[in-house]
């Protein structure tokens, strides 16, 4: 059993967690069964990004079909190719972020992943932009990462990456983890959370709406249409105005995701 305090210790031997790959293993087993079953469909493959010493990946043998697990750290791989022997575990010294992913267009597949805070936002758009069939994304991050996914309207947390992640996904608050089931102990808590799959994808007319949306969140402290005045003509921020019926002095973290689609449609004329 890799998620053991002792285990880790010992087969790290004289090797240090590297900080600049964020690398904090899980020592709970408990933890990990959890996410495992969250994570993985036995009639699946499973995608794991960061296996680090594969406690992971040796639970996601259970409940997947099988695991392709990409691995940045030499170090960290050349220890799971000596500790995991399984036909269904393919290992890849790779950085996840500059992997072809063509080779799963014709799959169905689920994610999983232990992301350090530094990747957290452009691993995850890189698999939200990749037209891959996946069912389920499942990560453990930083639980203030994981607050600004799931904001809410009025919430501090509230972003265009909140909408423009909710506009896509499901997004379920699957737990939390506290920093004390991980060695070395990081100095933050975790959360791991779950993207599902909610609409029939249309990548052009996304462009173009969260183009919209990351623009009038420019300026936070601004009023919304302080950040309209910035690209559209005043024609058109009348046009926005009377048709939602807003107050002046609305700014974009007091507006829903379903009046964002609107105000981009009025644009539109759709």
């Amino acid at each position: 059993m890799i998620a053991n305090i002792n285990y880790v210790k010992n087969i790290l031997g004289e090797l240090k967690a590297k900080k600049k790959y964020g690398q904090n293993f899980l020592i709970d087993q408990n933890i990990v069964e959890k996410i495992a079953q969250i994570a993985a469909d036995k009639n699946l493959s499973t995608i794991e990004i960061g296996p680090g010493l594969g406690a992971l990946s040796e639970t996601l043998l259970k409940y997947s079909k099988d695991v392709d697990a990409y691995e940045i750290d030499k170090d960290m791989y050349d220890i799971l190719s000596r500790t995991i022997k399984d036909e269904k575990y393919h290992l890849y010294l790779e950085d996840f972020l500059n992997t072809d992913l063509s080779k799963y267009q014709d799959l169905e597949i689920r994610v999983c992943g232990n992301l350090p805070y530094y990747v957290t936002t452009p691993i995850l758009f890189k698999l939200f932009n990749s037209k891959l069939n996946i069912s389920k994304i499942t990560v453990m991050v930083q639980k203030e990462v994981a607050d600004r996914f799931k904001a809410n309207v009025n919430s501090p947390d509230y972003s265009s990456l909140s909408l423009i992640v909710q506009y896509l996904y499901d997004v379920k608050y699957e737990m939390s983890v506290s920093k004390n089931v991980f060695y070395p102990s990081p100095k933050v808590d975790s959360a791991v959370i779950s993207f599902i799959p909610k609409i029939s994808r249309n990548f052009e007319y996304e462009e173009g709406l969260f183009n919209f949306i990351e623009k009038c969140f420019m300026k936070r402290r601004k009023t919304l249409h302080n950040n309209l005045k910035d690209f559209l003509s005043n024609e058109d921020i009348e046009k926005i105005y009377q048709t939602l019926d807003f107050n002046e002095n609305i700014r974009a973290q007091e507006i829903k995701l379903e009046e964002f689609i609107k105000m981009y449609e009025v644009l539109n004329d759709r």
